[in-house]
């Protein structure tokens, strides 16, 4: 009994220093509304193709540089060879994507997981994983080894994994287009 009655004298002391319950917004999240196309569709939705380009290009690095790290000698870091990092490849693409899923960012609707940051953390948000994402990035994945073709995947990771994602889903024709710099305005 003691112990309970202390217990509750602390609750409420940090209740009257806080000012009560009425001073914080409760928190609150809502999974994001999917459309048609998000949620039946084979392919991947075009405004998720950037993020989805990212993702493949970090899982790719990942499995590449394990590979790489089993490498390791004393006279440093050894190149995989093409039978190698071409089964890499094709792992990377299989693996089951299942830490991959949508939420709403700033409401608007973007892919999450590892290897990509969306901007700032929310204190709590609510994603949606499984069903078409893990296949539909699978499917980037192998466009990706198709398109570019093991050899020259492998020597963008060799360049770092800048030059990676560079190579996937930069330059002009790519899915991540830069931000245009601000032009300044002409007095």
């Amino acid at each position: 009994m003691r112990l309970s009655l202390t217990l509750l004298l602390l609750l409420l002391g940090a209740w009257a220093i806080t000012g009560g319950l009425g001073d914080k917004a409760p928190l609150t999240a809502t999974a994001p509304q999917l459309d048609d196309e998000e949620k039946y569709s084979a392919h991947m939705p075009a405004h998720f193709r950037c993020d989805a380009c990212r993702a493949v290009a970090y899982q790719m690095w990942k499995h590449l540089t394990k590979a790489e790290a089993k490498l390791h000698t004393p006279r440093g870091r050894q190149a995989l060879s093409e039978s190698v990092y071409t089964d890499v490849l094709e792992r990377s693409c299989s693996h089951t994507w299942q830490d991959y899923g949508v939420r709403e960012v700033n409401q608007v609707k973007r892919l999450t997981g590892p290897g990509l940051s969306n901007g700032p953390e929310s204190s709590i948000s609510v994603v949606i994983t499984g069903g078409p994402w893990p296949t539909r990035l699978s499917r980037t994945c192998l466009h990706f080894l198709g398109e570019f073709g093991e050899d020259q995947i492998y020597e963008a990771h060799q360049q770092g994994q800048g030059a990676l994602q560079a190579l996937l889903c930069g330059g002009p024709q790519g899915l991540c287009p830069e931000e245009a710099p601000a032009t300044k305005a002409e007095l």
